[in-house]
């Protein structure tokens, strides 16, 4: 009877605590989620009792070889029989949704030890690998060569609760949780972003929960900053977090943790031992764990409201020994490294997450998620300076691992790429895209602030292209542009959201938000206004990326007399100076002839971004123009005057040589035929072709800089703008010229780039 009497005043009083935690944490924005329902399988009890985990070269968390453990022993599954099935239960068994594929013959490295299931069936129905037929647990006549590997998705199941079936091997496992953050809990901590600081955090059975800072390590601390983007860690203020631990309950996580360091995810360490726990709840020490990040140069924290602050992917190093390129977003792009003051790449011989990771971190991200070998991001041009690269993965330099200075024959097929973690900004809740047939294109939406509230509004068109819509595929994750649009009015976005909230619009290409390129502010100027004049934009994953061969600008340069009677069809398409009007028909010009041979070392092929019914019929020299401005030639004074200039409409895009699977040409002009360049071919104007060159007949002996820019007004997208420039140093005597140091612009360290005067690269900051 008293017990029951008690009970009404026992539940108000844990009603009034509950309602007083509440009120401390809601005004953070901070609420717990109410326990997802997770039930765990019950398994028949015959079943073999084995734990899973991921292990060998990984490139991310959620992938690697499948080990068993068993009897005491981690072994390997042979890839037999092996299906996706299989798969499905191996990923479930670990806490993923799904398996989003598997890998045979050892793709992860070989293991070591039993090879415990061999001609394994699964239905995929299965709660455990142990549930499938086989030849019997440690039955097999396979060898390491066959180890199986799978790829499970990012997504966790909701609720997932670890279980350890296997507690006297605890330190063995992987860490699997649904989920990590950094939790910010200073007030001057939780209105920064990015999150720096604060109490790490695991999901586990669909509630958040702390972990005890008994067995916690500097390198655990490491890890945690790396995967949330930051490089390093750095000391904390223990007293305030001391004092603030005591006025709070927390509910803690069963196990510590133990990492090396060098995992790119907290699900890549090694689960520690069982944490002990007081009566009341706490850890022995009482303490949650606590990391304070040090981001890169480039994410230093801003209040909630601030993004103002512009982004350049200069910033950094004055005088960088690395540099990333060919990236669709920030933090990823082709490894190149500066030797002997010449950029070149780094082969991917042996290349992996240890050494991705030490350029993450040296450019002021955090570990590397994924390895990339093959020229994923597209191919180099330069040297390649490093190959079989090995680090330990504590080098402040990639430039300071071991690679083997000896070892020949790497082609830029091979060139090694890395995409790092970057801290989460944010901006991706500040844009979006509207009234597209899919994901990847639309109106373009943004958040602004207008009279005290935030609104959505349309971004005014006037101005709006190429690079700007670079920035708005890059904020989203969505990739590259693939085109910039004036007019939306087939794409019916928000009626809402029809009201212009950002006019003027002009990025570099490099920033990482549009807010962060130049606009009108909140003074509005759009004479045509937004709805269906509203900027728009359509993105794709991959990109190409035209470079132009140096070498053959240098080798194939010459002068040439020619008789104006033999320019009028150049003298028709102002492929001559401008004093050529005013000659008689039998005078002379003087041409500085060269070739161009123009490679796609992208990721898809170049098109000409008008359509074929829009291409111009030039009747003179009997072909059609996709491009009416394709490539500019200028010859400069050394002080960057410029003397003469030509340029050349794209008179035929072609694959002029190819590597291709078949024998027919994707791209061939006769005919009225399709016009571009695929990837891995380069199409060529030889330097007996009309308007391939410039007219120097008013020019003065003398030394000067020859340059030539592709593209030169962003019509087409490319995952790189900076390499579409060459540049030569040129002596002309009046009589001879020569041609030499012919380089892609950027190709060498800055000190000689500032030889070169004029313009440094293509970007829109000189146009």
């Amino acid at each position: 009877m008293l017990k029951q009497r008690s009970l009404p005043h026992l539940l108000l009083t844990l009603l009034c605590l509950w309602a007083v935690c509440k009120a401390q944490f809601e005004p953070w924005g901070y609420h717990e989620a109410e326990q997802e329902h997770y039930t765990a399988p019950e398994l028949p009890p015959d079943t073999p009792k084995i734990q899973l985990r991921l292990a060998g070269e990984k490139r991310k968390h959620n992938e690697g070889r499948v080990e068993v453990f068993y009897d005491g022993e981690w072994g390997t599954i042979c890839d037999d029989d092996f299906t996706i099935h299989a798969a499905h239960v191996v990923c479930r068994q670990l806490g993923y949704v799904e398996a989003i594929s598997w890998s045979a013959a050892s793709k992860y490295g070989k293991g070591e030890g039993r090879i415990w299931f061999d001609n394994v069936h699964c239905t995929g129905k299965e709660k455990s690998l142990a549930q499938c037929s086989s030849n019997g647990i440690g039955v097999s006549d396979c060898k390491h060569t066959e180890d199986v590997g799978v790829v499970c998705s990012d997504k966790r199941i909701p609720g997932f609760k670890f279980i350890n079936a296997l507690t006297n091997n605890v330190e063995s496992l992987n860490i699997q949780v649904e989920d990590v953050r950094i939790r910010a809990i200073l007030a001057s901590y939780r209105k920064r972003i990015p999150v720096t600081e604060g109490y790490v955090e695991v999901k586990d059975g669909g509630r958040w929960k702390q972990l005890c800072d008994e067995e916690w390590t500097h390198m655990n601390s490491r890890v945690i900053c790396g995967m949330f983007g930051f490089p390093s860690e750095r000391r904390y203020n223990a007293r305030v977090y001391k004092m603030f631990a005591r006025k709070r309950k927390h509910t803690y996580w069963g196990y510590s943790v133990n990492c090396t360091g060098n995992e790119a995810h907290l699900s890549s360490c090694r689960l520690g031992r069982n944490v002990r726990q007081t009566d009341n709840g706490t850890c022995v020490q009482g303490m949650p764990v606590v990391v304070s990040c040090v981001p890169g140069r480039a994410f230093a924290p801003t209040p909630m409201t601030g993004f103002r602050k512009a982004f350049r992917q200069e910033v950094g190093l004055l005088h960088p020994l690395v540099r990333l390129k060919g990236g669709a977003i920030i933090g990823e792009g082709r490894v190149e490294v500066l030797k002997n003051g010449e950029w070149g790449t780094i082969c991917d011989d042996n290349w992996n997450l240890i050494s991705a990771t030490v350029v993450c971190r040296e450019l002021g991200f955090g570990s590397a998620k994924e390895f990339l070998t093959g020229g994923r991001l597209g191919q180099g041009m330069g040297p390649v300076h490093m190959n079989e690269v090995e680090c330990s993965g504590f080098e402040k330099s990639i430039t300071e691992c071991f690679f083997n200075k000896d070892s020949l024959g790497c082609s830029h097929e091979e060139d090694a790429g890395v995409r790092c973690n970057v801290p989460a900004m944010g901006f991706q809740e500040r844009l979006r895209l509207s009234g597209g047939r899919n994901p990847f294109e639309g109106r373009v939406e943004v958040l602004a602030e207008r009279n005290g509230s935030l609104v959505w509004g349309t971004v005014c068109s006037e101005g709006w292209g190429t690079m700007e819509a670079m920035v708005v595929c890059r904020q989203l994750g969505l990739g590259f542009a693939n085109h910039a649009f004036q007019e939306t009015w087939y794409w019916p976005g928000e009626v809402n959201a029809d009201r212009v909230v950002m006019s003027g619009v002009r990025c570099s290409g490099t920033e990482m938000s549009l807010s962060h390129c130049l606009h009108h502010g909140e003074h509005l100027d759009c004479p045509k206004g937004g709805a269906r004049f509203a900027a728009g934009v359509s993105c794709s994953e991959t990109a190409p990326d035209l470079v132009l061969n140096p070498q053959i600008v240098e080798h194939t340069t010459y002068l040439e007399d020619r008789p104006m009677l033999m320019l009028q069809c150049a003298y028709e398409e102002n492929c001559l100076a401008t004093t050529a009007s005013q000659v008689p028909a039998d005078s002379y010009r003087r041409l500085l002839r060269f070739s161009s041979q123009i490679h796609n070392n992208g990721q898809s092929d170049f098109r000409p971004k008008a359509s074929r019914e829009t291409w111009v019929w030039h009747d003179c020299h009997r072909h059609y123009h996709s491009m009416e401005v394709f490539t500019n030639y200028d010859l400069l004074s050394l002080n960057g005057t410029k003397v003469a200039e030509g340029h050349k409409a794209s008179f035929c895009l072609e694959d002029s040589e190819y590597v291709l699977l078949d024998d027919r040409l994707r791209y061939e002009c006769a005919n009225f035929g399709e016009q571009g360049i695929t990837v891995g071919c380069w199409d060529t104007y030889r330097h007996d072709i009309d308007c391939q060159w410039v007219d120097i007949t008013d020019v003065k002996p003398g030394d000067y800089i020859f340059q030539v820019v592709i593209n030169p007004n962003y019509e087409v997208a490319e995952s790189d703008y900076t390499n579409n420039v060459v540049k030569c140093r040129c002596r002309y005597d009046g009589h001879r010229i020569w041609m030499y140091s012919c380089h892609i612009g950027g190709a060498f360290s800055s000190e000689t780039e500032d030889t070169f005067p004029g313009l440094l690269n293509n970007q829109v900051a000189h146009r």
